[in-house]
């Protein structure tokens, strides 16, 4: 491969990063920028202009985290306090999140979180599918770079990303294998705001993550493997096994409801999706 000059090769790869996709555009790129950072990442969507979401955003919000997490949640996108602060959630189903973690242990600060999209749509309306594909990119390389252990996706968006087709409904809680990366999905914390007898069902899948980062693979709702007979399955972990970071407290969930002045996607859901996809 030779090079322009500047680093950069005629393929427009970077020859210190490989192939990665490195043409990230906005206002101050020149078609080509490098993402060797997950600062980097953040600066760039902070200034990208690659779909019309860019036009109405108060903040794009890149994502936040541990660099080095073991475990990666990825949302949908931002709502009205996210795009107000420039962070992830932020609003009363931010509030659930950090009661669900706390319940196994751990906090934000431990894990990494993002979005599908970077930007707040119109009215918390749902991603249109260019949107989704234009902040591939980022999320592509924020996940290369934190190379999490698990993925856990929060909501139908997420887990569309990797499954498309399928329902979250029916999928959440099962360990499935995605390119060599580990999915777990869950319902989005809002879905738990707008239906009370969904709490159980989002502690129990949380209770799971814990115990899949300390059993390996065997997670207690994962998808059998093709070389298990049928109707067997894996032996469920021990339940002394419910905190990746060794700590015995468990912190309740807060009871959190919806606030419905400034909804937004990550906090109460719009009229048609009560029905939870």
């Amino acid at each position: 491969m030779t090079s322009t000059g500047n680093g950069i090769g005629n393929d427009g790869t970077d020859p210190e990063l490989g192939p990665e996709r490195l043409n990230a555009t906005g206002p101050d790129n020149a078609g080509v920028s490098p993402m060797k950072t997950l600062d980097q990442v953040a600066d760039l969507v902070r200034n990208c202009t690659d779909c019309p979401l860019s036009g109405g955003r108060t903040n794009a919000v890149p994502g936040e985290g541990n660099p080095q997490a073991e475990v990666m949640f990825i949302g949908e996108g931002p709502g009205f306090q996210e795009d107000r602060q420039g962070r992830p959630f932020v609003g009363p189903a931010g509030k659930l999140l950090d009661g669900l973690l706390a319940s196994i242990g751990t906090n934000r600060e431990d894990v990494f979180i993002a979005n599908v999209v970077k930007c707040r749509p119109p009215d918390n309306r749902d991603p249109a599918p260019a949107e989704m594909a234009a902040c591939a990119k980022y999320l592509d390389r924020q996940i290369e770079l934190v190379n999490p252990k698990l993925i856990v996706t929060l909501g139908r968006f997420a887990f569309g990303r990797y499954f498309p087709g399928e329902g979250i409904t029916k999928a959440r809680g099962k360990l499935r294998e995605k390119d060599g990366r580990k999915i777990f999905p869950v319902l989005h914390p809002a879905a738990v705001l707008r239906r009370e007898e969904l709490r159980p069902t989002m502690i129990d899948d949380f209770k799971a993550i814990s115990e899949i980062l300390e059993g390996g693979t065997e997670g207690p709702g994962r998808v059998p493997d093709a070389r298990e007979p049928d109707g067997m399955t894996p032996e469920a972990p021990q339940p002394a096994q419910l905190s990746f970071v060794n700590a015995p407290v468990r912190a309740d969930v807060p009871e959190t409801s919806a606030e419905t002045p400034t909804v937004n996607v990550e906090e109460a859901s719009r009229p048609e999706q009560l029905t939870l996809f």
